[in-house]
């Protein structure tokens, strides 16, 4: 299994080559390699991302099956059942490396400061739950003088939200927090840009 480390640059190098264009042959449908994984699948990074469309983790990252170990939610939220989807892809496989990954123009945030700064009550309960752990990460930018600039306001929000995520998985597992103590798995938040087909890295390992 790749280190924390080799699995970013795997993610890195994957990500340079969608952005120019120059698609693998490594991420394109193989049927040895679909038979191969049959019995067994080693994905060497988990990503946490939204169910944007315009965001799928395999496509933008440029691997193929059997590679990724990927979670979609709308705004990359966590909840239980996306820290369970993560510990069982880092105690089944091992695998070392969590990305939560979220994107520009996110949807999700944009109902979230919508929702904060005139209340539905129409809203779906279902869709609110989804706001609901927004919330708390973006509501203190709208007491500052981003509330008047709605474009650092969404970048900023899409942040926040990111680094809330992945603290969130940091803390609110006692099996991740103890991979995490021992150094057998790094948990780190991304960014996808829409313009340009990067994804920025919040941190370097």
């Amino acid at each position: 299994m790749l280190s924390p480390k080799e699995a970013l640059d795997h993610l890195k190098k994957g990500n340079r080559r969608f952005a120019e264009g120059k698609e693998s042959l490594h991420s394109i449908a193989d049927p040895k390699k679909r038979k191969a994984l049959i019995e067994k699948q080693e994905p060497f990074a988990i990503i946490l991302g939204c169910s944007d469309s315009r965001a799928p983790a395999e496509i933008l990252f440029d691997h193929g099956l059997g590679d990724l170990f990927v979670i979609r939610v709308a705004g990359n939220i966590v909840a239980p059942s996306q820290i369970g989807s993560i510990e069982f892809a880092t105690e089944r496989f091992g695998t070392s490396l969590v990305v939560v990954l979220g994107h520009s123009k996110c949807g999700a945030i944009h109902a979230t400061l919508e929702e904060l700064a005139q209340p539905r009550e129409n809203r779906s309960s279902n869709l609110r739950s989804i706001v609901k752990r927004i919330s708390p990460a973006v509501e203190p930018l709208l007491q500052t003088d981003l509330r008047d600039n709605p474009d650092e306001l969404m970048r900023k929000a899409v942040r926040a939200n990111v680094i809330a995520s992945v603290e969130n998985l940091q803390s609110g597992s006692p099996i991740l927090t103890e991979l995490v103590e021992k150094d057998k798995l790094q948990i780190i938040g991304a960014e996808y840009s829409f313009d340009s087909g990067l994804v920025d890295f919040y941190e370097e390992l």
